[in-house]
């Protein structure tokens, strides 16, 4: 009997994803719960695996094809699963019966299992070997390659489905010098003969889902809101001096290190209090005020960008704060974030200085109507009190939504979040 394999649900609005990555081939036996493939979708990719064993018989829809819940993706043949199982135990009890000595067999498969202790070296290699991505060490595993080989662009030098892509096609190249090297050589002078000098070479890569959708939702941020951006300049001196003095105990008592995010989170939390229509949305003719506060944080994975979600981010201290991020962070280059952590959010918080951004025009995160960009942290001249001193200064920007957000509520919302970082005791009277 042939077995449906099905789009699932993927959570809540989610009704399209792109089959990124088949795990098995076809013909190819699975069991019950194996991955079969990996689906991507504009927030999460979702793994499909197998509810029955037997053989993948058909693959329906190709890597690279759009599909929605309920669509077929493949079949397994049950019976063709059943088949084969007898067989070895035939095979097992002819040997039984026609060995002279029982030990036999055991010696067999002690042989089998002797290569565990010439395995060392290749252990300590691993142990050696870059961070990978999850999508890029089952291409790899897919395709035989070794890992330890490719040097990784990602964050941290973790090695990523391109970099795995890139490695494959050099060796592809290789491989078909090595073996007609004459005949590559004459398409080389072909070329270059037909090819006029100066020509630059171009290549064609297929958006992802995910991609795809933040450009669709980045364009309706656009299209559809009256998007401003105000700016100011923060002193960071007092925060990290607060930082050094207090981060021995508080990596100490917390088991984690004080940063600087959550500072801006605190700081974002007590301006939207103060300022609450930058904490709602627009729905139809009315606002929606919001009285709680999920709070979005923006990461940058691989696949693209994700707005993970610290709920409920007002009822949490520093350290409860920096271990949600860290958490969050973790899942995200993982590539194991949930739906419910990308649900939602009232208002997002985004950290360009961490990749060196000075300053820029943060992007609203619609249904949100606000959002606050961090910058990179720079020593810069500033006049205190008539004198010229050295500051460690941050750029910070406000984009909002100009329908219901006036430019005076922006503007001091800016000022109230400048001020507490400017003088973090002020986060004692909240």
């Amino acid at each position: 009997m042939a077995i449906e394999v099905t789009v699932p649900e993927m959570g809540e609005s989610i009704l399209e994803a792109t089959v990124s990555h088949w795990l098995k081939k076809e013909g190819e036996y699975v069991n019950v719960g194996d991955v079969l493939v990996e689906l991507e979708t504009d927030k999460v990719n979702v793994e499909v695996g197998a509810k029955a064993a037997g053989v993948l018989q058909q693959i329906k829809v190709q890597e690279g094809g759009d599909v929605k819940v309920g669509d077929v993706l493949g079949t397994i043949d049950e019976k063709a699963g059943q088949t084969p199982s007898p067989a070895p135990e035939a095979k097992q009890s002819e040997k039984v019966e026609d060995a002279p000595k029982p030990p036999e067999p055991v010696r067999e498969q002690k042989q089998e299992a002797a290569p565990p202790p010439r395995q060392d070296g290749k252990n300590e290699k691993q142990k050696e070997a870059p961070l990978v991505t999850p999508v890029a060490s089952r291409l790899a595993r897919d395709k035989d390659v070794d890992i330890s080989g490719i040097r990784g662009t990602g964050s941290e030098g973790r090695v990523t489905r391109a970099d795995v892509e890139k490695y494959l096609q050099a060796q592809d190249k290789l491989d078909r010098t090595a073996e007609q090297p004459q005949a590559l050589a004459d398409v080389q002078t072909e070329v270059s003969a037909i090819q006029p000098s100066g020509s630059r070479p171009e290549e064609r890569i297929r958006m992802s889902r995910r991609r795809r959708t933040i450009a669709q939702r980045l364009l309706e941020a656009k299209n559809s809101t009256a998007m401003l951006t105000t700016f100011n300049e923060v002193d960071m001196t007092n925060v990290m001096n607060l930082r050094k003095r207090t981060q021995d105990q508080f990596v100490e008592r917390h088991g984690i290190k004080l940063g600087i995010v959550s500072f801006f989170v605190k700081a974002a939390i007590s301006a939207l209090k103060g300022f609450p229509y930058l904490n709602a949305e627009i729905q139809d003719d009315e606002i929606v005020l919001k009285h709680y506060y999920d709070i979005g944080m923006a990461i940058g994975a691989e696949e693209g960008l994700v707005v993970p979600v610290i709920r409920d981010a007002n009822k949490l201290s520093f350290a409860e704060i920096e271990k949600y991020i860290k958490e969050l962070v973790g899942k995200s280059q993982s590539g194991k974030l949930s739906i419910e952590d990308l649900r939602g959010g009232t208002f997002t918080i985004t950290n360009g200085g961490v990749f060196g951004s000075l300053l820029s025009t943060p992007i609203l995160n619609p249904p949100q109507v606000g959002i606050l960009g961090l910058h990179k942290i720079e020593e810069r001249p500033v006049a205190v009190n008539g004198q010229v001193v050295i500051r460690p200064m941050m750029y910070t920007a406000l984009s909002y939504d100009h329908r219901i957000v006036d430019g005076r509520e922006a503007v001091q919302f800016l000022v109230r979040v400048k001020e507490l970082i400017e003088d973090p005791a002020l986060f004692l009277l909240d």
